[in-house]
C-alpha cells in the first residue's frame, strides 16, 4: 500500500508560524536567486570567451541542469545522513567550488566541471531547504511554505541581473560570477542557523535503489505530472526567445516581455499558495497545466509583439500559479520514515523535465521548425494535466480527504492523506 502522509515532525514539539521563516529561509533564498539569476546568462558568455562556439556553449550551459539531475538521488541520501543544515554546507561549499572553477577557468573542460558542480550543490541545496520546511511547517500551510520558497528565489533570479549589470559593465561576464559567488556565502551563513531535527540513524537507511522501488507507483504516476511541468517552466527561456527573432521583435522588447511575465509569475507566488492550500494541488495543477498548455499552442499562431505577448504572459501566470506545486506535492507523497531520501528521487522527476524540456525543444526546432517544438509542449502539457487531474490530491479539508485514491487503482495500491489531529496548528 502506498500512503500519502502528512505526519508532520517538528521541532519543539509544533509547526512553526511562517513569518519566523522569513530570515532563516525566504531572504537567504532571495540572496541564492539574485546569484544565480545575475550570472545565469553569462555563462554562456563565459564559454565563448573561452572560445567555444555558440552551439557548443549552449551544451556546456545544460551542463549545470544535468548536474542537478545527477545528484538529486543521491542528495535524499547526504541530506538524511547529515541532516538538513549539514547539508546546506555541502550544498553551498559545492557551489563555491564550481563558481570558483568557472570564474578562474583557463579552458572549456574546467568551467563544464565547475558548472557540474553549480548543478549538484543547486539538488543538494533545494532537497535540504524542501525537506526542512516539511518538517517545521503545519499541513495546511505547506502549500504557502512552499510557494514562499520558490517565489523567493523566483523574485532574486528577476532582480539578480539588474543588480550585476553594473558589475558585468566593469569586469565582464565574471563580474557576475563573483555576486553569485558572494551571496551564495551569505545565503548559507543565513541558513545554517535553522535548528534543524536530528539526522537519521545510518542503520535505518536503505539504498537508494530499494527507497524507488518502494515508491514506484508514486513516481510513475505523479511523477509524469512532474516532468511535464518541468519541462514546461525550462522551455519557455529556450522557445521564446527564438520565436522572438522569428518574428522580427528587437532584443530589448524580448527583455521587456520576459520582465513583464516575471513580474506576473513573482507577484503570483503567495496568492498560489494560498490557493493550493484552499484548493488543492490537484485544482491548482489542472488550472497551471492548461495556461502552460494553451500558451504554447497559441505562440506558433502570434504573429506581433501584442500577441506574442499575449501568450508570453499566460506561460507567466502558467509559471506563477506553479509556484510550490510540485514541492508540495512530493511533501504529502513522501513517506515520513523515508522522507528525504524520497524527496531526492521525486526532484530527479521534474529536474529531469527541467533538462529534457529546452534539449527537446531544440532538438524538434532544428528538425521540424519552431511551431513544431511548440506543439509538443502543448501536447505534453495535455498529457500532464491529465496526470495531475487524476492523481494529484485534493484539499486537506473537504469530506473524505482521509482516504483519497489519487492512483485510482481498484486493488493494492491506494493512496491517502492523513493529518495527526493532535497536532497543533500554531503556524496558522
Amino acid at each position: 500500500m502506498y500512503r500519502i502522509g502528512c505526519a508532520v515532525a517538528v521541532i519543539d514539539d509544533a509547526p512553526v508560524r511562517l513569518r519566523t521563516l522569513v530570515l532563516p529561509v525566504f531572504a537567504p533564498m532571495v540572496l541564492y536567486g539574485i546569484g544565480t539569476g545575475a550570472a545565469a546568462p553569462m555563462y554562456a558568455l563565459r564559454a565563448l570567451d573561452l572560445g567555444a562556439s555558440a552551439g557548443a556553449a549552449g551544451l556546456i550551459v545544460a551542463l549545470s541542469g544535468l548536474g542537478m539531475v545527477l545528484t538529486d538521488l543521491p542528495a535524499g541520501r547526504v541530506v538524511a545522513r547529515i541532516g538538513e543544515r549539514a547539508a546546506i554546507g555541502v550544498g553551498s561549499g559545492l557551489g563555491l567550488v564550481g563558481v570558483l572553477a568557472a570564474i578562474l577557468a583557463p579552458n572549456l573542460a574546467v568551467l563544464a566541471v565547475g558548472l557540474l558542480l553549480i548543478g549538484s550543490a543547486g539538488a543538494v541545496w533545494g532537497l535540504a531547504r524542501q525537506t526542512y520546511l516539511v518538517s517545521v511547517v503545519a499541513p495546511r500551510q505547506r502549500g504557502r511554505a512552499m510557494s514562499t520558497l520558490a517565489g523567493a528565489h523566483r523574485l532574486g533570479f528577476f532582480c539578480g541581473p539588474f543588480l550585476g549589470a553594473a558589475l558585468v559593465h566593469g569586469f565582464g561576464p565574471v563580474g557576475a560570477l563573483w555576486l553569485q559567488l558572494v551571496t551564495t556565502v551569505v545565503a548559507a551563513a543565513a541558513m545554517v542557523t535553522i535548528r534543524a531535527a536530528a539526522p537519521t540513524d545510518p542503520s535505518a537507511l536503505r539504498p537508494l535503489h530499494t527507497v524507488v522501488s518502494e515508491n514506484r507507483t508514486a513516481l510513475g504516476t505523479l511523477g509524469l505530472a512532474a516532468v511535464a511541468v518541468g519541462a514546461a517552466r525550462a522551455s519557455r527561456s529556450a522557445l521564446l526567445p527564438l520565436w522572438a527573432v522569428h518574428l522580427g521583435i528587437d532584443a530589448a522588447t524580448t527583455s521587456l516581455l520576459f520582465g513583464l511575465a516575471g513580474a506576473i509569475d513573482v507577484l503570483m507566488s503567495y496568492p498560489a499558495g494560498v490557493w493550493l492550500d484552499r484548493a488543492g494541488s490537484r485544482v491548482t495543477g489542472v488550472a497551471c497545466g492548461l495556461c502552460f498548455a494553451v500558451g504554447y499552442a497559441a505562440l506558433p499562431f502570434t504573429d506581433s509583439v501584442l500577441t506574442m505577448g499575449a501568450a508570453t504572459m499566460l506561460l507567466g501566470l502558467a509559471n506563477g500559479l506553479s509556484n510550490g506545486l510540485i514541492m508540495t506535492v512530493g511533501a504529502f507523497a513522501a513517506p515520513p520514515d523515508r522522507r528525504a531520501e524520497f524527496l531526492g528521487a521525486w526532484r530527479v522527476t521534474h529536474d529531469a523535465g527541467m533538462f529534457a524540456g529546452p534539449v527537446a525543444v531544440g532538438l524538434v526546432g532544428a528538425l521540424a521548425g519552431l511551431s513544431a517544438a511548440g506543439g509538443l509542449l502543448a501536447v505534453a502539457l495535455g498529457v500532464g494535466t491529465v496526470a495531475m487531474y487524476r492523481w494529484f490530491p485534493g484539499p486537506l479539508s473537504r469530506p473524505g480527504a482521509a482516504d483519497q485514491d489519487f492512483t485510482r487503482k481498484p486493488s493494492r495500491t491506494r493512496a491517502s492523506v492523513t493529518e495527526p489531529a493532535a497536532t497543533p496548528d500554531r503556524g496558522r
